[in-house]
């Protein structure tokens, strides 16, 4: 057996095998590039997918060169900017995410401190017996089952630990990312709904002056209870609405305080809303490959849990393999405590434990099929991760095209609307239309009022869902 320690020595400073498979290689079966090339007349996204030109493959790992996460060079707006760094600082789901990743390195160190040898130091004092009383002391430092990792089951053990712990933090990344985002569409909605209120409000108070004038004409014969009437209805319509739009904005504030996870000063609160208060948004660069979804942190999350349960198997595999354990310990030892430390007493153990798996009843197997089943869940979600990030991209880049049109129709409607509405007040107050069309023609302004700011919102947010798609935005080469 003394002739076996070099040997077994020898194997452990050596480093030892790996039973680890090769991490397989996922198929998100997605297209290589978006589907932003000029497809014609054809709407269907089917058409668009696989028609532009390829750029690199995706699922090779890799930087993506020209893209940046850095929310300050997205959003432009100083008061949001300092919302959301508050934000960053103060909101407990992110405090609970960042302590995640705290208690995860800390069982990943524990789990890494396997793979070295403990050592610690005992002194024990033994009395046995009465008559006659025999006393024995001892103190000895030593190393207590230390297993020798000869097929890498400690190693792939503490991988996994470590990949788990990537994993937490690609979490914590993906939660900061979202709290970025929805604080951004917070202040976004806060935006829209202070000025709908402001529309509806100024609406109120022009309509209920017209309201006033058809009300004394009214009694005056001037024009039918018909028309005094429906009059009526616009004024109430925009009663309604500021009252609604008052619970909504102080609803919106109150979401908005809770994301930053602090009292909000009133000057920070958004003042105006257009597309100048929220983003700097670049256009999509030309030839961007989709590998870009490999930045996102839930892509890289689910990554990394791959990894792990990979690493997991590796460990199963080793546990049908002989295990050694080793116990050692040098010290002194004596039957007085005055000669415990004197010439003679040195005393020394050694241990060694070989456990070998005969018969388990299908215990091992049965961990080693759980850990390959585990593995190609996460192969799965992992490539699941993939698509869905695809899908969600090209969901905003549809938007982006359509909604940037949809708000330029919208706003020559309510140039349009602006204009009849002028021509037709000037029609009744000349007599030349009844008060049915004046009428018809505010509605049509209200209308269009309220929907520039509703598409305002949706292509602004839209901007904000493709910031937090693409894992934190982008920028051009420079």
């Amino acid at each position: 057996m003394i002739k076996l320690i070099p040997l077994v020595l020898a194997l452990a400073l050596a480093g030892c095998a790996s039973l680890e498979p090769a991490m397989p290689d996922p198929n998100p079966d997605v297209p290589l590039t978006w589907p932003t090339c000029n497809t014609g007349d054809r709407p269907a996204f089917a058409q668009q997918i696989g028609k532009c030109e390829a750029a690199q493959e995706i699922g090779k790992s890799g930087s993506v060169p020209g893209v940046t996460s850095r929310w300050q060079e997205f959003f432009v707006d100083d008061d949001l900017k300092v919302l959301i760094a508050r934000a960053l600082e103060n909101n407990r789901d992110l405090r609970v995410a960042v302590l995640n990743v705290e208690r995860a390195r800390e069982i990943y160190g524990v789990q890494r401190s396997s793979r070295l040898p403990s050592v610690s130091g005992t002194v024990e004092m033994v009395r046995t017996g009465n008559t006659p009383r025999t006393e024995s002391y001892s103190a000895s430092v030593g190393i207590t089952g230390f297993e020798l990792d000869l097929f890498g089951r400690v190693r792939n053990l503490s991988d996994a630990a470590l990949r788990q712990y990537f994993a937490t933090e690609e979490a914590r990344r993906a939660a900061q990312l979202s709290l970025i985002a929805e604080v951004a569409n917070a202040w976004l909605t806060l935006a829209a709904d202070r000025e709908l209120l402001r529309v509806s409000q100024a609406t109120l108070q022009t309509q209920e002056s017209s309201f006033n004038l058809a009300q004394k004409r009214y009694e005056l014969g001037a024009v039918s209870r018909l028309d005094f009437s429906q009059s009526r209805t616009v004024v109430e319509t925009a009663r309604a609405d500021t009252a609604r739009y008052e619970g909504q904005v102080a609803r919106d504030t109150n979401a908005l305080q809770l994301l930053v996870g602090a009292p909000i000063d009133a000057a920070k609160l958004p003042a105006g809303f257009g597309p100048q208060h929220v983003s700097g948004l670049l256009a999509i660069p030309e030839g961007l490959p989709s590998e870009v979804l490999l930045r996102r942190p839930d892509v890289r999350q689910a990554e990394e849990l791959l990894r792990s349960s990979n690493a997991n198997i590796g460990a199963a595999r080793a546990a049908f393999f002989p295990s050694i354990t080793l116990t050692g310990a040098v010290g002194t030892a004596s039957n007085e405590l005055s000669g415990l430390f004197k010439g003679g007493s040195f005393a020394w153990s050694f241990i060694p434990q070989i456990n070998i798996p005969i018969f388990q009843a299908g215990k091992l197997n049965a961990q080693l099929g759980a850990a390959k089943a585990e593995r190609d869940i996460a192969l799965a979600q992992y490539e699941k991760s993939i698509q869905v990030g695809f899908r969600e991209v090209a969901d905003a880049l549809a938007l982006s095209r359509t909604l940037t049109a949809q708000q330029q129709a919208q706003e020559e409607l309510l140039k349009a609307a602006t204009e009849a509405h002028q021509l037709s007040e000037a029609r009744y107050k000349a007599g030349r239309d009844s008060f049915l069309i004046l009428l018809d023609a505010q509605r049509t302004l209200y209308s269009a009022q309220q929907a520039l700011v509703t598409t305002r919102l949706a292509e602004q947010a839209n901007r904000v869902a493709l910031y937090k798609a693409l894992g934190g935005g982008w920028k051009e080469r420079g």
